[in-house]
């Protein structure tokens, strides 16, 4: 589980395009808060600070606001083109006792023998929503692919998640399976060659003289 970490904000009085373009240069990032029927509040915070807890894969922080402290999610993250850079950040009011459901990474440990004799590995399922509290959302789920052999598959029901932590997916869905390698196609055999007819002389003479009748 990740810790919980608090943030300093500031309310943010400027809005649109240039007003965050001006925040970027000066190293914040522009964001809102909102959720809980409460109104929504425009606020700037730390590149450096943001970057940083989503590295660590942070999913509820503590705000510090005009306000006081806020206990909010991470709703959402708008990146730049290139993926570097946060141009906006989402947070949910939420409460260290509320019961919420996220999305969460499923992550594949280990070299399965199916895909080193030759397998090939195929995960129709990268994330998979969970319930859970609100402080005890799980980095990642692991799956240990370690004994998986050739037509073997792993199910949601098959995951293993920690105590307090509701699976919300279909249980059948296939997170992973390795299926048989493609045969490669047999070249086709070439027709023999049989002996040329010879040509018959005589045949293609009577030919000429009956058409010269």
């Amino acid at each position: 589980m990740a810790d919980q970490v608090v943030l300093e904000t500031k309310q943010r009085d400027g809005r649109g395009s240039h007003a965050a373009r001006k925040l970027r240069k000066q190293g914040e990032v522009p964001g809102v808060i909102y959720g809980h029927k409460e109104e929504t509040v425009p606020i700037s915070l730390s590149a450096e600070a943001l970057q940083s807890i989503i590295r660590h894969g942070t999913r509820v922080v503590d705000l510090k606001t005009a306000r006081g402290l806020e206990t909010a999610l991470i709703q959402e993250i708008q990146w730049d083109h290139l993926g570097k850079e946060v141009l906006h950040v989402d947070f949910r009011r939420t409460s260290k006792d509320e019961r919420i459901v996220v999305p969460v990474t499923i992550e594949l440990r280990g070299i399965a023998p199916g895909v080193t004799a030759g397998g090939i590995l195929d995960q129709p399922l990268h994330e998979v929503e969970v319930e859970c509290l609100a402080v005890s959302i799980p980095e990642s789920i692991r799956v240990n692919i370690a004994e998986l052999q050739i037509d073997g598959v792993i199910h949601v029901r098959d995951l293993k998640v920690p105590e307090g932590v509701k699976l919300m997916a279909d249980p059948d869905a296939v997170v992973v399976h390795i299926s048989a390698p493609l045969a490669a196609p047999e070249p086709a055999a070439a027709a023999p060659a049989g002996p040329a007819e010879p040509e018959i002389v005589g045949r293609r003479v009577a030919a000429e003289e009956e058409g010269a009748e």
